[in-house]
This record gives structure tokens, C-alpha cells and sequence, in this order.
């Protein structure tokens, strides 16, 4: 059968002997595994040679010249490489270079037209003998040619500031990488990269702002003023506008600022000292850091002699002989005229737009004594009577001032108490209820009551509280008794006050009512004492200035020069010398006894305020009117200091001090040897008592006017009849 025979024949398995052996044939060798560390074709193809896996045949070594040729090669192209892309770098450096150029270029001026910028305008303030007393604006000196320098001067500035100047070309890039390399030791700004040049560009056209772009500007404005000056020409333009500290622009101005003298005449010493204060002037101002000062000029020394510009003698000369004439700083009450003359200036000559010099009125010694006068009685007696401040003004009869204190201390305070401070003058504005009484009709001899009223509730007093009954004008103007000027203010009307206050100088606003007599409205110590000139200037009308001339710094323009006024009688000769009359007796027998200048005759009048919140003495002669002002800025009470106190021993100093060497002239309105010299030479007879004050004073000796002085013939005998009794 066929499924038998099937059986019979048997099955047949697989065989896997030559399957097995093409297996074999397809094992990987473990050198045709990929390796990240086998990176070497030549290793791997000796290995398989080896093994009997590899090519029958190989390829011999390298020899050592195909090795030099293959590294040649690459050489070569690095070196392409580096220079391609060095090429591609800098054309983009250049690129970007130009693009900063352009942009900061565009934010300044048009080359063209970059000029030499003026100076901005100072103002420099004289006395009337010509000395500076104060400057203004930029203290800017005159333009000192390079040439007309001490050759030592200009080398100092070179020497610390830019030892390569006469090399570069406005820019030094060996003194750039010289300053930030110190810098970066440092780990601080300790070194500057600017030249001269850009120093110079810097104080010409740009601010002192420190950013990339002001950097780069004053980079391209170096180069340009390089381009269009010679060096010599950038040397003088930078020593005649750098700044040396202290409102000082230039070294002429520097000089004469620190050292009293021009830039020409300046020691080896004295001029290193202006080089050292370019780095910081604020901070190495010889008369604000002495110290700092000189040690700066020290370095400046040694650099000059590093230099060769001076010889390590002189140096060491200079060095231990440095003798500074350092101009030292004082109180400055000056600094209150100056200050008042920059406030008038407007109104004289309008918008300051070049230099000008101002010819005042003040005498710098009367400056010195006044200034002395209120400090040095400040400074003994101001705890004792709780005094703080104090004012003083002095003019010739005429208005012209001649000193001026505005306060003790300019540096502490700038408030001018002169000028600007009104206060309440008390018994000094007494004067103007006389005169107007006076002018109505009365004399000095009318008699008033010195007794207790009343004013619609108001009870003014004495300063003692007590009243001596009947009393002369005289009397009660030198005693300064508060109810005969109330009540010769009520009788003359206080509208009429204030007019005569107005017409003689207060310019104030005046209120008119009854404390008017008492000096309840607040005026300002200029006003007042103005208002006081007529009575020494014949009864003419005196305006209180303080300049004469005006002019350009070269002098060949007149700005303004003061018109001569011509004579205003605001005082008929009558009243005036009756006026002077009684406030002579003011200093004979009244609260200013101790105001006395031997040999002049003088008057005025004292003046506190109520609660003895102000102090005030104005006295004049011939030849002078002064005021003194003392109290506190705060108008809080002093301890009962009075007007024929401290003011007084301030006036009598100052007033002894101008009238020194000076011949003595009466009062106008007298004649040498007539009424008031008579009633002088009786002062120890005609006895009044002890001024009091709006606030009052001590209690005074008996009245006695039994004195009878010699017949006098005209206005003088006439006065001596009507005040002493006879008929």
C-alpha cells in the first residue's frame, strides 16, 4: 500500500553541518566592532593584519617627508582661515567704529562751527580806593599770555597732568593704557587717560557728566582743537579756563585769589600748588585744606623733577621752604554789600552779559572797623544779654554807604539783617513825631505832661512806671518818655507822622494809629538810618546807594556812573537845628551818655522794642550817620538789652575808628561855638534823667533847667531864650 510504503522509506531530518559552518563564516571579529576610543586607522589595519582577518597586502608606513608636507598644509590653511576672519572682524570693527563716530558726532555742533566760547560774565566788586572786595559769577582773571608766565608754571601743569603733551595728538593712547592699568591695580579710579587737550575740550563745550558718550566727544573735540590750534595756543587757552576751586577760573584768577598776587609773580612752590588743585579743587583749596594743599604740591615737585623740568634741588628747596602767602578767610560780612549790590545792579544797568567791574561807595577800612565792631561786642556780651545777631549800616550824609554788617557771620547765615530785616524800631522812630510837631508849631522848650493815659484801653508806660509831670521837648525826647510822644502823636495826628517818616526815607508801610509814636511799625536799619541823614546833611533828601560807577573788566565802556542829584529841602533850617538840639541832648544827659567822640559834636536817638526784642542805637555828625541793629532772628526777647546798651558800645567803637584824624565839623545847621557847642560844653549842668525806652529803663535823677548859658544872637540866641526860660 502506499501509505506503507511511505512508512518504509522514513523521514528524512534536517542537517545543519553546513548551515553551521556558514555561521561560522559570519562571527564578528572584535576588531570590526566601531570603537569611540580607536580613532587610529593605521592601528586598526596592523591589528587585522595581524590576526589574519585583514587584507593580504598593505600599504607601507609614512615616511617622515609626507608628514612635514600634510603639517605645512595645515598651516597654511589655518593661517588663511585666521586671516579671513580677521578681515571679516575688523571690516565690522571699522564699521561699527564709524557708526559711533557718526552718531556722536551727530549730537554736537557742526564742526565749522565750534568757536572759542566767551568767558560767562563775573562781576567784580571795588571800594571806592579801588580794592576788590568780593567777586561774583565765575571769578574769572584776565587772559595771561604763555609767554608772559614764570616758565616753571606751565611745566608744573605738563608734569602732573599730561607728561606727553608735546607728543600726542590730543589723545594718548600709551597714557590711557598707562591710567587703566593702575586703575585695574587699584581696583578703583586711581589714574586719569585725559590729556590737556581733552581737558580743555571738556571745559569749553561739554558738561561734567561721566558717560561713554561725553567720553567719546571730548575725544573728538580733542583731535579737532589739535587740528586748528597749536599747542602753545591749547597750553594758554587751558591755564586761562581751568578751574581752580573756590569760584576761581584761570590762574590769574587763581593767583590772585589764594596768593594775593598776579600769575606772573608765583613761586616754583606756589605754582605747583595751582597744578596740584586741577585733580580736585573743591577738596585741595589752599584756603579750606592747607594740608591737603601742600602735600599735593609735593607730588607735583617731584614729578617736575622726574621730568627734568626743574632739578632735584630746586625741587627739594621748593619742598622744605614752601611759604604759602595763602590769603586767609575772614567772617566776610562784605559778602552782605556784595550781595545787596547784585540785588540793585538789575535796576541799574539790566542783563549782565560780559565781565563788569562795580565802583562802590564802601571804604574797606570803615568796612574792617564796623565788622570788628559788631563781632567783637557779639562775641564778649552776646550769652549775657541773649543777643544773637546784630546789624550795622554807616553812610555820609548825602546816602553814600560806606559799611555795611548784615549779620556776624556771612559763612553761617546769608540773610542780610541790613537790608531785608524789618523790625520794630521803637523809641528811634520817635525823631519823626518831634519833627512833625516841631513843623506844626512847637519848640523845644513846649512843655508836655509825663503822666498815665489812655487810648481807647490802651495804657502806655514808662519804662520806670513813673512820671514826672511837666517836661520839656527836649526833655522827653533825651529821656525818651513814652507818653509825651504818644501823646504829641495823638496832637499831631499819626497820618501826619507817617507822612513825615515817608518824606525823610522810611519806605516801609507805616500803620497810623497811636503806638505809631512808640515805633510799633517794622521798618528795615538802611531805611532808617537814610531817614536819619537829613538831620546831618542840612535837611536835604538822601537816597541810601551803594554804587557809582559801572564799567567793562578793560574799562573802555561806561555802563552807568550816578547821577549828581541836585539839593531836595525836605527840612526847613528852622526845625532842623531845632531837631538837632534835642538829640544832641540824647548823648549829653539822655540814655546815650556813653556815645561820645572827643572833640565832634553828634546826636541820635535810642530805640527798644517792646519785651526788649530789639536793641537800637542810630547816632550822627557831620560827617557820618550809622545805625546798629542787635537782637535775635526770631524775634524772640533778649535779656533786657537796650538801645543805650550794646548798640551804643557798638556805634562809639566804630564811630571813634572813622572819625580818627579826621577834623571836627559841627552839625549843618549850627555854627562852631554857637547853640549846640554851648549846650555841650553844659551837659554836666543841664542834667536830664536816664533815658528810658518803649520798654522802659531806670529810674532817674531829678530834673534841674536853672541853668541859664550866655546870650547868643540869631536863630541860636533865639532857641537859647525860648529853651531856657527867657521871654
Amino acid at each position: 500500500m502506499a501509505v506503507g510504503k511511505k512508512k518504509r522509506g522514513g523521514r528524512k531530518e534536517p542537517v545543519f553541518s553546513g548551515f553551521a559552518a556558514s555561521l561560522a563564516e559570519l562571527r564578528l571579529n572584535p576588531l570590526d566592532r566601531v570603537s569611540v576610543a580607536d580613532d587610529k586607522p593605521a592601528k586598526r589595519d596592523a591589528t587585522r593584519k595581524s590576526s589574519g582577518n585583514g587584507p593580504s597586502e598593505s600599504k607601507p608606513p609614512p615616511d617622515g617627508k609626507g608628514r612635514k608636507a600634510r603639517t605645512k598644509r595645515r598651516a597654511r590653511l589655518n593661517l588663511y582661515r585666521l586671516f579671513y576672519w580677521g578681515a571679516v572682524l575688523g571690516l565690522w570693527a571699522a564699521i561699527a567704529i564709524v557708526g559711533v563716530v557718526v552718531y556722536v558726532g551727530a549730537h554736537l555742533p557742526p564742526i565749522q562751527s565750534l568757536e572759542i566760547p566767551k568767558r560767562p560774565p563775573s562781576i567784580q566788586i571795588v571800594g571806592m580806593d579801588g580794592t576788590v572786595l568780593a567777586t561774583r559769577g565765575e571769578m574769572a582773571g584776565s587772559n595771561v599770555a604763555l609767554k608772559d608766565l614764570p616758565p616753571y608754571l606751565p611745566k608744573a601743569f605738563i608734569a602732573i597732568e599730561d607728561r606727553r603733551f608735546y607728543s600726542h595728538y590730543g589723545v594718548d593712547p600709551l597714557g590711557i593704557l598707562r591710567a587703566a592699568a593702575a586703575n585695574i591695580l587699584h581696583r578703583g579710579v586711581s589714574q586719569g587717560g585725559s590729556t590737556l587737550t581733552q581737558q580743555l575740550a571738556k571745559n569749553l563745550f561739554l558738561t561734567q557728566e561721566r558717560t561713554i558718550q561725553r567720553k567719546l566727544q571730548e575725544v573728538e573735540l580733542a583731535l579737532w582743537l589739535e587740528r586748528k590750534h597749536t599747542k602753545a595756543q591749547i597750553l594758554e587757552l587751558y591755564l586761562n579756563r581751568v578751574y581752580f576751586g573756590s569760584g576761581a577760573y584761570g590762574v590769574e584768577a587763581a593767583a590772585q585769589k589764594y596768593f594775593g598776587k598776579s600769575a606772573k609773580n608765583v613761586t616754583l612752590a606756589e605754582a605747583a600748588m595751582l597744578a596740584g588743585l586741577v585733580k580736585s579743587p573743591s577738596r585741595l583749596a589752599p584756603n579750606r585744606n592747607p594740608e591737603g594743599a601742600e602735600a599735593r604740591a609735593k607730588i607735583v615737585l617731584t614729578a617736575m623733577a622726574d621730568a627734568k623740568f626743574i632739578t632735584d634741588q630746586q625741587a627739594r628747596v621748593a619742598i622744605a621752604n614752601p611759604s604759602y602767602a595763602v590769603k586767609p578767610t575772614g567772617a566776610g560780612t562784605v559778602n552782605y554789600v556784595a550781595d545787596w549790590v547784585g540785588e540793585v545792579l538789575d535796576d541799574l544797568v539790566g542783563q549782565i552779559d560780559q565781565s563788569i567791574v562795580v565802583e562802590t561807595t564802601i571804604d574797606p577800612k570803615l568796612q574792617s572797623a564796623a565788622e570788628a565792631a559788631v563781632i567783637d561786642e557779639l562775641a564778649a556780651k552776646s550769652v549775657k544779654f541773649n543777643v544773637s545777631q546784630g546789624a550795622l549800616v554807616a553812610m555820609t550824609p548825602d546816602g553814600a554807604v560806606r559799611a555795611m554788617v548784615g549779620g556776624r557771620n556771612y559763612a553761617e547765615s546769608q540773610y542780610n539783617r541790613a537790608v531785608t530785616a524789618k523790625r520794630q524800631p521803637g523809641s528811634a522812630f520817635k525823631p519823626f513825631v518831634y519833627l512833625t510837631a516841631i513843623e506844626a508849631g512847637l519848640t523845644p522848650e513846649t512843655i508836655r505832661q509825663d503822666a498815665p493815659l489812655d487810648v481807647k484801653g490802651w495804657r502806655p508806660e514808662n519804662y520806670s512806671r513813673e512820671y514826672f509831670g511837666s517836661v520839656t521837648l527836649t526833655q522827653a525826647l533825651a529821656m525818651s518818655l513814652n507818653t509825651v510822644a504818644v501823646r504829641l502823636g495823638l496832637e499831631v495826628g499819626a497820618k501826619n507822622v507817617v507822612r513825615t517818616a515817608h518824606r525823610l526815607g522810611i519806605i516801609s508801610k507805616l500803620d497810623p494809629n497811636a503806638s505809631i509814636a512808640l515805633g510799633t511799625s517794622e521798618v528795615s536799619p538802611l531805611e532808617l538810618v537814610g531817614a536819619y541823614a537829613p538831620f546831618a546833611n542840612g535837611g536835604h533828601a538822601a537816597n541810601p546807594h551803594v554804587v557809582n560807577r559801572i564799567r567793562t573788566v578793560e574799562g573802555n565802556k561806561l555802563l552807568y556812573v550816578r547821577a549828581t542829584e541836585p539839593p531836595n529841602q525836605i527840612i526847613d533850617p528852622r526845625s532842623l537845628a531845632m531837631m538837632n538840639t534835642m538829640m544832641e541832648q540824647t548823648l549829653i544827659s539822655g540814655t546815650a551818655r556813653k556815645a561820645e567822640i572827643p572833640g565832634w559834636t553828634a546826636a541820635g536817638k535810642t530805640g527798644t522794642s517792646q519785651d526788649f526784642r530789639d536793641a537800637w542805637f542810630v547816632g550822627y555828625t557831620a560827617k557820618l550817620v550809622t545805625g546798629v541793629w542787635l537782637g535775635n532772628d526770631d524775634n524772640s526777647p533778649t535779656r533786657k538789652a537796650t538801645g543805650g546798651g550794646l548798640p551804643v558800645e557798638v556805634w562809639t567803637r566804630f564811630m571813634r575808628a572813622a572819625h580818627q584824624g579826621v577834623p571836627p565839623e559841627p552839625i549843618p545847621g549850627t555854627q562852631q561855638g554857637g547853640f549846640l557847642s554851648n549846650v555841650a560844653q553844659l551837659g554836666q549842668q543841664v542834667t536830664a534823667p536816664t533815658v528810658g525806652s518803649t520798654a522802659g529803663n531806670t529810674r532817674p535823677p531829678p530834673i534841674r533847667t536853672n541853668v541859664r548859658p550866655e546870650a547868643a544872637s540869631g536863630l541860636d540866641g533865639w532857641l537859647m531864650d525860648r529853651l531856657f526860660g527867657r521871654r
